[in-house]
């Protein structure tokens, strides 16, 4: 972001502090207003990048062999590593479950397999509603200096150059 802040203002540098500002928030609005579009756009429960990371998960948890070891434990074997998954902790002794926050494929297996909504163990993070919430507010304009409302003790105030 900074780079691209940097090249934007490369024709802007020699304006006043106050202009700068201006141009500077009118760019990040424009951004910020990009994301809140496409956030809004999101059909699918989670974020596009996690969706798309998410999705070949599923077609691997197909043909795992899985064993219940009590009511939220579950011990799943099949392609390169076994694991056992704790749905209640949202833990896999795999590991990528715990890094990622995202089901790995033995607990793909496991909710299947325990009539438990996949997306539950999801990190509320990588939702859709999230992604949302992050671009929610509004990023106004400053405004011109004559209508700023500067305390008494601010204005007071000296700065040296």
């Amino acid at each position: 972001m900074v780079e691209s802040l940097n090249s934007m203002l490369v024709n802007t540098r020699d304006f006043p502090y106050v202009a700068l500002l201006d141009v500077i928030q009118e760019k990040i609005s424009k951004w910020w207003n990009d994301r809140q579009i496409v956030a809004m756009a999101i059909i699918a429960p989670l974020t596009t990048s996690r969706e798309s990371k998410f999705r070949p998960r599923f077609v691997q948890s197909n043909g795992q062999h899985i064993s219940q070891l009590n009511p939220v434990t579950y011990h799943v074997k099949g392609g390169e590593l076994e694991g056992v998954v704790d749905i209640f902790n949202k833990m896999c002794t795999c590991k990528e479950f715990d890094i990622d926050k995202l089901p790995c494929v033995h607990a793909i297996t496991a909710v299947h397999h325990a009539h438990v909504s996949v997306y539950s163990l999801v990190s509320p993070y990588y939702t859709k509603e999230y992604y949302v919430l992050a671009y929610d507010e509004t990023i106004y304009p400053v405004g011109s200096q004559s209508q700023w409302d500067v305390p008494d003790e601010v204005a007071a105030r000296v700065v040296s150059p």
